[in-house]
């Protein structure tokens, strides 16, 4: 009897794990498809779908894809939507309480054995690698909370920043790896218990921070934010000719923008 409800718990444990990964499946997929690159390709096939049946609609997809293009790699416009984001949090200078834990969201890395973990990872773990380490100098006392599951890789993102960490320093005993949350909403929720009633420093890229800090808020965690990797960078300077010319880097930063605008409206609206 008791091997037969163990058996039940297990395959209803299994069930709603892969439950689990359906859903955030989808939801990876939904977001992707309402991109603004994804929404001019969706255009541009429209456009061409209806050239010769109805010429008016077909005129309306491409003026439109034309425009959101245009826009989207134009640095002015993708300034204009990422300030507002990244300027909620300032950068991270000093506490004046000895700091507890330094956590260090998951992003993005893909292992190759020829290459050290440093240039395993990518830009934005290795952004919030770097921002961590330099305060991990100023607060030595900290210990360092790597975070991030392994997706389609054979390694976590926690452990690969770990070895990246201690390729730059860091002393093993002083980081904690945490391979399980799949998103920002997990991290919080599993590390809320950890850090419940510690000095944390929170870092992430400066387009994600807001979202960040208000999970973990919803914990009853308030941490010090830590923006990394900004993209408005100078954005008060003189301006030249080239900052009018469109480029792809524009097209990624309007990109970051709507995705974040979007995930503080679906965070909002489930809070």
């Amino acid at each position: 009897m008791t091997i037969i409800l163990f058996s039940s718990l297990k395959a209803a444990s299994i069930k709603r794990q892969k439950l689990a990964m359906d859903l955030f499946l989808i939801k990876k997929i939904i977001s992707a498809m309402i991109m603004p690159l994804s929404i001019i390709i969706i255009l541009l096939i429209l456009a061409i779908a209806f050239y010769h049946s109805k010429r008016k609609l077909s005129f309306s997809c491409l003026l439109l894809a034309t425009v959101l293009l245009t826009l989207s790699t134009f640095r002015p416009f993708a300034n204009l939507i990422m300030a507002p984001i990244e300027n909620q949090h300032l950068a991270f200078t000093r506490s004046s309480k000895p700091v507890d834990y330094i956590i260090i969201l998951g992003c993005a890395h893909t292992s190759d054995h020829a290459l050290p973990a440093t240039s395993e990872l990518g830009i934005c773990s290795l952004q919030r690698l770097v921002e961590a380490i330099r305060i991990f100098r100023i607060h030595p006392e900290a210990q360092l909370i790597t975070s991030g599951y392994a997706a389609n890789d054979e390694m976590s993102n926690a452990e690969k920043v770990k070895q990246a960490a201690m390729l730059l320093g860091v002393p093993e005993r002083k980081i904690i790896v945490e391979s399980f949350p799949q998103d920002t909403e997990e991290e919080a929720q599993l590390m809320a218990p950890r850090v419940s009633g510690k000095i944390v420093v929170l870092v992430t890229n400066s387009d994600h921070m807001p979202r960040a800090i208000k999970y973990f808020q919803l914990q009853g965690i308030n941490p010090i934010a830590a923006p990394a990797g900004k993209w408005t960078k100078g954005i008060n300077n003189e301006t030249y000719w080239a900052d009018y010319v469109p480029r792809a880097q524009y097209l990624k930063q309007t990109t970051h923008a709507w995705y974040e605008s979007l995930g503080r409206i679906v965070q909002w609206i489930k809070s």
